[in-house]
């Protein structure tokens, strides 16, 4: 009833930007309206983990330390899309990176995004140094 969808991944250098956006949808608006949508990225053999979140609203935002200050999460509802614009990105942001929805702000602020309900299957993201 809830599908989201991953695009924009790619392989750039260190330094560079790429731009992720997390499309959406649900059987009624009512439903999607009230989801909030976070990100999340696994390196490999490494445990995945939260990048940032933005609530249904739009009004809050969260970010992991590590992307604080180069990262902009951002949501558009005209167009049911959320954004994740990352700048000056380094290799340790290289990874598989997932969308994910939930009602509970909280599953998607930290951790690495157990009980979250809705996933999408994840973008590939490499940072060549």
């Amino acid at each position: 009833q809830v599908q989201v969808v991953e695009s924009g991944g790619g392989l750039v250098q260190a330094g560079d930007s790429l731009s992720l956006s997390c499309a959406a949808s649900a059987r009624t608006f009512s439903t999607y309206i009230t989801l909030h949508i976070g990100w999340f990225r696994q390196a490999p053999g490494k445990e995945r983990e939260a990048v940032a979140a933005i609530t249904w609203s739009g009004q809050q935002t969260y970010y992991a330390d590590s992307v604080k200050g180069r990262f902009t999460i951002s949501r558009a509802y005209t167009s049911n899309t959320v954004n994740l614009q990352m700048n000056n990105l380094k290799p340790e942001d290289s990874g598989v990176y997932y969308c994910a929805a939930d009602r509970n702000i909280d599953a998607m602020r930290s951790g690495a995004g157990l009980g979250v309900s809705y996933w999408g299957q994840g973008t590939q993201v490499t940072v060549s140094s």
